[in-house]
């Protein structure tokens, strides 16, 4: 395993549509799936600044459906929704360690082999939407981790490397939220970043077919407006194909599996001094492509003895 291709066999699945938000609408007050009709427009970005986003709304109320088209109807934006649901995420995957920058910031050697971790699907958080870090976690060792995620289309298993691709529906920004004391406590990484809401998700699905080459995905990470995070998705260790054929052997990702690829150097815990997420944050996970801005402002839950 290597380092990300320039071209891959397929770019991902075909679809009728570049990107796919998950909404509830001004109009009608329902649950409501479309492509924004400005196809340049940051979702995120402006409904952060109060802008209004109109929507060329689509039938069915999934983005894994297949038989998706888009209708006539616009929609303005009330609320914004993870383009997934808990139901259909179940049990998100998670690649530790897959930046080469990333492990030479951590002093770790090179894997051979993706490291894996789960976050549960009540980890799922909502775009545009607070952070809450549980009063567990209040005592200045929240994180952030930017990442690439890409959600499977079509169930794989044991798939080549050369027909990964074909299994992959889109592409999201995603938030690796840790909590760094409960993360080293144990052995396993699971607790300290299996709190609820720390995986949000989002604004949009990309589709995989609209970009040729993932190599090509900026990641960033805006901290009240400070860039703490940076790096092209190329500096990946395992690449996109890689990581799918590897968790399929044995297993199978059923449509709807959320993946999150690793994070790049600038994690907070890393930094001298280190930088923990704290109560009014405006946290911004942001990349190019059409992906936009996951925008979170960081809210901390009241201790049972302050309440």
């Amino acid at each position: 395993m290597g380092s990300m291709p320039e071209t891959t066999p397929s770019s991902g699945m075909l679809t009728s549509w570049n990107r796919l938000v998950r909404f509830i609408a001004d109009e009608d007050g329902a649950e409501h799936i479309g492509e924004p009709v400005d196809a340049n427009i940051d979702v995120g970005a402006a409904l952060a600044s109060g802008s209004k986003v109109q929507v060329r709304a689509f039938t069915g109320s999934s983005v894994l459906s297949s038989d998706v088209e888009p209708t006539s109807n616009t929609l303005s934006i009330s609320q914004l929704l993870p383009p997934l649901s808990k139901s259909e995420v179940g049990t998100i995957r998670c690649i530790g360690l897959n930046y080469r920058k990333h492990a030479k910031e951590m002093g770790l050697t090179l894997p051979d082999h993706p490291t894996l971790f789960f976050k549960p699907s009540t980890c799922l958080g909502v775009p545009n939407a607070p952070l809450v870090i549980p009063h567990q976690a209040t005592d200045g060792q929240a994180d952030y981790e930017a990442e690439l995620a890409i959600v499977i289309g079509k169930a794989a298993k044991n798939v080549s490397k050369d027909d990964a691709m074909n299994h992959v529906l889109g592409y999201m920004c995603s938030n690796d939220v840790t909590a760094r004391v409960h993360q080293f406590n144990g052995a396993q990484w699971g607790f300290g970043k299996g709190f609820d809401g720390f995986a949000p998700i989002g604004p949009c699905l990309v589709s995989a077919s609209s970009i040729s080459n993932p190599g090509e995905i900026e990641l960033k990470t805006v901290l009240n407006g400070e860039t703490m995070q940076y790096s092209l998705a190329d500096d990946m260790i395992f690449s996109i194909p890689e990581i799918v054929a590897y968790l399929s052997q044995g297993t199978t990702l059923e449509a709807g599996t959320v993946i999150m690829t690793g994070t790049p150097h600038g994690i907070g815990v890393s930094k001298v001094p280190k930088v923990f997420l704290k109560q009014g944050d405006d946290l911004r996970i942001v990349m190019n492509k059409g992906l936009g801005s996951l925008v979170t402002r960081v809210e901390y839950e009241a201790t049972p003895e302050s309440r």
